[in-house]
Parts: structure tokens; C-alpha cells; sequence
């Protein structure tokens, strides 16, 4: 099994490749999957997304919207259940730190990854706002 781990564009990434991964991550639980032009959108207008094909297969994936300078918010981390806790969220998001090296990191945790990001260096904030549409 050979990973590959790289930052690609969303507008070269196939849609429904994402959206499996999306789906079988249990991400999609929590994003609009179902409007197929709406996350459309939303990968072709993140401005860093990172990647991770096993045997050429999409198989976890990185979104982001960074600044490069000071804030790189890290909208979406999802890997497939089958290849979950292998350290493929992990370097998910060591990539995505070494394309924004002097950027803090910031996300928003599924309530069953709360546990998950202290292990691996995150600080909690205790004053996040959310406003929704």
C-alpha cells in the first residue's frame, strides 16, 4: 500500500471521488453532499486543498481557506472510515501546515473528533462565533 500525500486544486479534483470520500469519511453527515453544485463551490474555491491517494485512489482529503500569513482555516478534514487511525489525518494536516508554515491553524471539530485534536497539538478556544446563513 503506497500513500501519496499532495496539495492538488479543487478545480482539478473529481467531484465524485470528493463525495465519496465526503460519504464514507461520516464527514457527510455534516456537509451538503446532496447539492452537488453547492460543494462544487466549495472545493473549487478552497484555495488549499491537500490530498491522500493510497494506490492511486482518493482515500482522505484537506480543505482549507489560508491567507498563507496568519490564519489557514481548515474547513474539512476527511478520511474514509477504512483508513481511518492510520495517521492519515495526521499528515492531512502536517501538509497543510507546511504550505502556510507561519499560519495558525484553525477549525471547527465534529463532536465525535473533539477527543482527537488535543492529542495531536491543538489548543482549545473557548470563543469561536458561528452566524449562520
Amino acid at each position: 500500500m503506497t500513500w501519496t500525500i499532495e496539495r492538488e486544486h479543487g478545480t482539478d479534483l473529481d467531484l465524485e471521488e470528493v463525495l465519496r470520500v465526503y460519504r464514507d469519511s461520516g464527514l457527510g453527515e455534516r456537509r451538503p453532499i446532496e447539492e452537488t453544485e453547492r460543494m462544487a463551490a466549495m472545493v473549487r474555491n478552497a484555495n488549499l486543498i491537500v490530498t491522500c491517494r493510497v494506490d492511486g485512489e482518493l482515500v482522505g482529503i484537506a480543505r482549507s481557506v489560508s491567507d498563507f500569513s496568519y490564519v489557514t482555516y481548515l474547513s474539512d478534514i476527511a478520511v474514509v472510515r477504512s483508513h481511518q487511525r492510520s495517521g492519515i489525518g495526521r499528515r492531512l494536516i502536517e501538509a497543510t501546515r507546511r504550505e502556510a508554515p507561519q499560519a495558525k491553524i484553525v477549525l471547527l471539530a465534529a463532536p465525535a473528533a473533539r477527543e482527537y485534536y488535543p492529542r495531536i497539538g491543538f489548543a482549545p478556544h473557548d470563543s469561536a462565533w458561528v452566524l449562520n446563513p
